[in-house]
């Protein structure tokens, strides 16, 4: 069963910065691209970037520009840079394997951004 552990989340001021880690169990990183998701309050959870195994990555258009996401495979990590933090973007971030997640989710990391 593959386990996955987000850390780095925290409470930022609108236009603050934070960074995400995530590493994951085994080699699952090694072998299918790698995405972050977020899920906020009385919504569904939804990709927000993601990168191929090659390094090329996607993003949402409400993260674009602000948002880069980049990995180490020997690691068996993926990060999350986020910059110029809006209230909106306050939900429960996770990673895990994209563009179609496994069924298997993590704790997730809290990220609230508020005044």
């Amino acid at each position: 069963q593959v386990q996955f552990v987000e850390s780095g989340g925290g409470l930022v001021q609108p236009g603050g910065s934070l960074r995400l880690s995530c590493a994951a169990s085994g080699t699952i990183f090694s072998i299918y691209g790698k995405g972050w998701y977020r899920q906020a309050p009385g919504k569904q959870r939804e990709l927000v970037a993601a990168i191929t195994r090659g390094g090329s990555a996607n993003y949402a258009d409400s993260v674009k520009g602000r948002f880069t996401i980049s990995s180490d495979n020997a690691k068996s990590t993926v990060y999350l840079q986020m910059n110029n933090l809006k209230p909106e973007d306050t939900a429960i971030y996770y990673c895990n394997i994209a563009p179609s997640a496994t069924n298997y989710w993590g704790q997730g990391t809290q990220v609230t951004v508020s005044s």
